[in-house]
């Protein structure tokens, strides 16, 4: 698959992201958070499952195999489901939306700390125009309120759990179908949260009865269109492309989840999120080193031009 076909499937997975978490503020609204996360991770994994027998791409893992899976499960579906979902339960879609743009740069740090990656001077520049990006949001609190909201500090822990999965997931890819590798975690990390949900909801399977079809239906294509097929898509992209190239997709998961927010929720974006919006996507392009590739690519092109 050429490079263009797998940006412009990004593209589009970078869309669902963006309103799944409309869908999920939705859900967590008339669903218990956990209860309702873990049956749709676990559809998730199913879907993802059938798939993968269709083409005949299923198979056991070996031993250091099922270490990555098991971490990355936990990272990727159980600590960043539990998060978001609890945090969206807390926050506004917008401001939950902003917050996961900050993926690429989260991962670019960890890259530095455990990939052994350069920290430069513009990527320092980077990572405090992010970081203060993220404080303009968080400092305004839900709902335009002053002071630090709960729901904002969940998806930040949910986003970083996330990003410390991409770095498994790049390492999984190099023996493993980075496809087969989301089903495992998405089945495993659903078992996970539903026996947590046991616990802090005990009433929670009780509470996913007599709801609309409108309802399931967001529920269905939340599990299938944007956690199914979009991870699967980004986790195959992560082992063809890079975890740094693919992450910087995640730029446009803020801006589709403030016009989902808006158009489908009635939330009114205000000038602080517009404001940590710039930051973080600045703070994105430096500090992930897009920058600094896009520099590199542009002067090689220069070189190769003068030496024809």
């Amino acid at each position: 698959m050429k490079k263009q076909q797998i940006y412009f499937i990004l593209f589009l997975i970078m869309v669902a992201w963006g309103f799944n978490v409309t869908a999920t503020k939705v859900l967590v609204e008339n669903f218990m958070p956990v209860t309702m996360t873990a049956l749709r991770i676990f559809v998730s994994g199913l879907t993802v499952f059938i798939f993968l027998f269709s083409i005949k791409k299923v198979r056991m893992l070996t031993k250091k195999e099922f270490i990555y899976v098991f971490i990355g499960g936990l990272l990727n579906v159980v600590a960043h489901q539990y998060f978001l979902s609890t945090g969206l339960a807390q926050t506004s879609a917008a401001n939950g939306g902003l917050i996961l743009g900050l993926g690429p740069l989260l991962t670019a740090i960890l890259a530095v700390i455990f990939l052994g990656s350069s920290l430069t001077s513009i990527r320092i520049i980077g990572i405090v125009l992010g970081l203060a990006g993220v404080s303009f949001i968080v400092f305004q609190g839900s709902g335009g309120n002053a002071g630090v909201s709960a729901g904002d500090i969940f998806i930040f822990i949910s986003i970083l759990a996330q990003a410390a999965s991409f770095i498994l997931i790049k390492k999984g890819s190099e023996s493993l179908d980075p496809r087969l590798m989301t089903g495992y975690m998405l089945v495993i990390g659903a078992a996970i949260l539903f026996i947590i949900s046991l616990f802090v909801e005990p009433k929670g399977l009780a509470s996913m009865a007599n709801h609309s079809i409108n309802l399931w239906a967001i529920f269905f294509a939340s599990a299938i269109i944007a956690t199914a097929m979009g991870h699967m898509g980004y986790n195959s992209a992560i082992g063809k492309v890079g975890a740094a190239e693919a992450s910087m997709f995640l730029n446009l998961n803020p801006f589709f989840a403030l016009v989902g927010a808006a158009f489908f929720l009635g939330e009114k974006i205000t000038v602080t999120q517009v404001l940590g919006f710039i930051l973080i996507l600045f703070g994105v392009v430096l500090g992930s080193g897009a920058y600094e590739e896009m520099y590199r690519k542009i002067k090689r092109n220069k070189n190769m031009t003068v030496a024809k």
